[in-house]
């Protein structure tokens, strides 16, 4: 077993071969105890990896599982044995994806639940393939899906590229005689837990750049994701059913939300973020088809929005089955490419409730007048807030302005 840059074919090499990166690995982790040291990584993502070795201190590279790197060949199966491998081990694991080399990866579902931790460093590229084509008989919602995985770390300074462009060529959002279909998010995380995200680019994405589904306790930090303005339905971040989600210090640049909160998700923080173009960062869609949606103590603060079709706004269908509550908006200065820098439209047999603003500058992109439009949207406001607020406000939202703003601390 001297080159393992080899892929064995046969079933028996391959057993081998998991063995015997099991037994280095855990070698590696006896000797080096401590864990893998890599230079903290900060601003937005950079090139580069670190010098380390494919086998050193628990360190397993795509390209010791037959990975070519050379965005034509097909490299899925090696980064699925990695994960594979990875998963199965006792104690964290980091799985390399080195710089340098461009990996063509088709849809691939890595789960868990995983004996351990896994860090997964992508200082390389990973690239989709550009037809939709290959995911005929395949989930069409689906390119790079983790499930069910505790404990996971995305780091880098890599670049994820969902190569988009066919997909959004036969959208009929850009042509209306296409059929409205189905398209993949790039970066999907299942029912994951204490979940970290950091210093990333995902560009290009099919449709969604990044969604969270039925996840708790997340943090996403340093990302960079960008699309053409033109391109539909390519959401930045994507929130749904998850709880205990935290992004900060990130670039969203897209064709539509920069950041989407929706379907029953809470304890929500927004920190410090560039958004546009796009459509600005939304609550909702809420209820459609009746369908029961809560979306509750959301804290936006400190955006700089660059002209998107709203500043912030807030939407939902008109149903018995939303509900909106505790959301504030703090700190958010830019320009609005429609007049509707601020748009609240709620329910009208559920009104939005508990609604705050404060320090809210957003002025037309173009030099011309921008408005609040709001609708069954109760709340308060304090300080500057250009445009006016529209917010309701009888006495009971006065008193709760501080606790609105403070209750997504708790989490």
């Amino acid at each position: 077993m001297k080159n393992m840059g080899f892929l064995c074919s046969c079933s028996t090499c391959t057993i081998l071969v998991f063995i015997y990166i099991s037994m280095l690995i855990c070698s590696n982790f006896v000797v080096h105890s401590k864990g893998f040291q890599f230079d903290s990584l900060l601003q937005l993502p950079r090139s580069g990896s670190p010098r380390i070795g494919p086998r050193a201190k628990g360190v397993l590279s795509v390209g010791d599982f037959g990975a070519k790197g050379d965005g034509y060949h097909d490299d899925t199966k090696a980064f699925e044995i990695a994960w594979k491998i990875a998963c199965s081990f006792p104690v964290r694991t980091r799985i390399l994806i080195p710089a340098g080399f461009t990996y063509l990866v088709h849809p691939v579902e890595l789960g868990g639940p995983c004996k351990s931790k896994i860090t997964l460093m992508i200082y390389g590229t990973i690239i989709a393939p550009k037809s939709p084509d290959e995911w005929d008989g395949l989930n069409p919602r689906k390119w790079l899906y983790f499930q069910k995985v505790n404990h996971l770390h995305v780091v880098g300074g890599g670049t994820i590229n969902g190569m988009g462009q066919e997909w959004w060529a036969h959208s009929c959002k850009r042509n209306k005689t296409n059929p409205c279909r189905h398209a993949p998010t790039a970066l999907t995380f299942h029912k994951c837990k204490n979940l970290k995200v950091h210093n990333v680019m995902v560009v290009n994405s099919q449709q969604m750049h990044i969604a969270f589904t039925n996840c708790r306790r997340v943090t996403v930090s340093n990302l960079k994701v960008i699309a053409p303005a033109t391109s539909p339905n390519t959401d930045g971040i994507h929130i749904s059913a998850s709880r205990g989600v935290e992004v900060k210090n990130s670039i969203v640049r897209t064709g539509d939300d920069c950041i989407s909160i929706v379907s029953n998700s809470s304890h929500v923080k927004i920190r410090n973020i560039a958004c546009g173009p796009g459509h600005g960062v939304s609550i909702g869609s809420l209820g459609k088809s009746n369908s029961w949606d809560q979306v509750h103590n959301v804290l936006v603060d400190g955006a700089f929005i660059s002209n998107t079709e709203n500043g912030v706004r807030i939407k939902t269908w008109q149903t018995l089955a939303v509900k909106v509550d505790n959301i504030s908006f703090v700190h958010i200065k830019g320009t609005s490419a429609t007049e509707e820098a601020i748009r609240f439209a709620c329910s009208d047999s559920l009104p939005c409730e508990g609604l705050y603003l404060e320090d809210i500058q957003l002025v037309s992109y173009t030099g011309g007048v921008t408005k609040s439009f709001c609708w069954e949207a109760y709340g308060s406001s304090s300080g500057l807030v250009q445009p006016a607020s529209c917010l309701k406000c009888p006495d009971s939202f006065i008193k709760q302005k501080v606790p609105s703003v403070l209750a997504v601390d708790s989490f």
